[in-house]
């Protein structure tokens, strides 16, 4: 994950088999490194082991020795049973372990549904002063904090160094740590900012659940319905019923190309769930013919159990147009109910890039049918 010159915004993709743990140990060490004032992390999922929490431990250690304030809210610990047609990637329990021993404060973050966000706050400034923090900047994108997520997932990771873009996230880590709890966090509107990338600039806007849960399916649903040339999938799941609806409109019309790539496993694990909840039996037939005549890849992802191998495709991105779309939120309706995060990305070297990973993804499980 790198910059050129005056870039503000770096991506880095992961795939199964194409990195090693330490290449993204390194990367999150290098981006704890810069940090003077602070550092908030708002993980559902953080079981790193061995040589990769070395690694981080160490960053965060050498950090915490000059002092830099260091806190941790993490999802209190998940059930060993869980239904992944809830729209999420189940998780076994053990990162209160993980967090706990690395000596920080910090908060676990119940409620009824899950504390979803994979986000790191580089240093944020106070609300009125947002101009005042070179080193603010946001980690974010659809990566836990796992040697799973790190080597046999399909995922992204976005930074962005920007002042602005910083104290909106710790607005929302704000309200998830003080009141300990998922409860109407994020419950706030927000602006675009700029960022650059490649030598020019583009805008992003941030959009958090639940706060603004509903909002964002509206918004993820009206870009894909407005699209005039592309839109790119590169998703664990679409479960969402406007997105769906919009992607079928675009396929009868056959003007806009939608092509892409998702995880088959557990993508026929939500259409068995769908089979018994009547309000969603549409969803089934819909989705199965989105998938054929858009003749999407499916990865072939091992069955979920808690002591499997967790190797999902398991990317949050639409690329529109111009427009990147991506963050934590799966796109579900149950994504609106979570803790999450979204953003919206408008660049069009920056969609190119990730138009051309999602290609590489959806040619390397092309021998797999998507047929679910």
């Amino acid at each position: 994950m790198t910059t050129t010159g005056d870039d503000t915004l770096a991506v880095a993709f992961l795939a199964q088999g194409e990195q090693t743990a330490t290449t993204t140990a390194q990367k999150l060490a290098a981006f704890i490194g810069e940090a003077r004032q602070s550092l908030d992390f708002a993980t559902y999922d953080f079981r790193l082991t061995g040589a990769s929490l070395t690694t981080v431990a160490a960053a965060l250690r050498e950090r915490a020795n000059v002092g830099v304030r260091i806190r941790i809210a993490y999802d209190a610990d998940k059930p060993e049973q869980l239904m992944t047609a809830q729209g999420v990637d189940p998780a076994p329990p053990g990162s209160g372990a993980v967090v706990q021993s690395l000596g920080y404060p910090f908060r676990r973050i119940g409620g009824m549904k899950l504390m979803h966000h994979k986000y790191i706050v580089r240093d944020a400034p106070a609300a009125n002063d947002v101009n005042m923090s070179a080193t603010a900047a946001v980690w974010t994108g659809s990566t836990n904090f796992t040697d799973d997520a790190w080597t046999v997932q399909e995922n992204n990771i976005v930074t962005v160094s920007s002042a602005p873009l910083a104290a909106w996230y710790a607005r929302d880590f704000d309200d998830l740590w003080q009141v300990g709890d998922i409860g109407n966090s994020g419950a706030f509107d927000t602006q675009p900012v700029s960022f650059r990338y490649a030598g020019s600039g583009g805008t992003a806007r941030v959009w958090f659940a639940p706060g603004r849960g509903a909002e964002i399916d509206a918004v993820v649903a009206e870009r894909v319905a407005a699209a005039r040339r592309r839109v790119h999938i590169g998703s664990m799941l679409l479960n969402s019923g406007t997105l769906i609806n919009a992607l079928t409109a675009h396929l009868d019309r056959g003007i806009v190309d939608v092509r892409g790539v998702f995880d088959r496993t557990q993508m026929a694990g939500v259409l068995l769930q769908w089979e018994t909840v009547p309000h969603n039996v549409w969803k089934i037939a819909a989705v199965r013919d989105i998938v054929a005549r858009a003749r999407l890849s499916g990865k072939n992802s091992t069955p979920y159990r808690p002591t499997s191998i967790h190797d999902f495709m398991h990317d949050k991105v639409l690329v529109v147009d111009d427009t990147v779309i991506t963050g934590s939120f799966n796109f579900s309706r149950s994504a609106q109910f979570n803790a999450e995060n979204l953003l919206i990305l408008d660049h069009p070297a920056l969609a190119e890039t990730y138009s051309r990973t999602i290609a590489h993804i959806t040619a390397k499980y092309a021998q797999t049918t998507g047929v679910i």
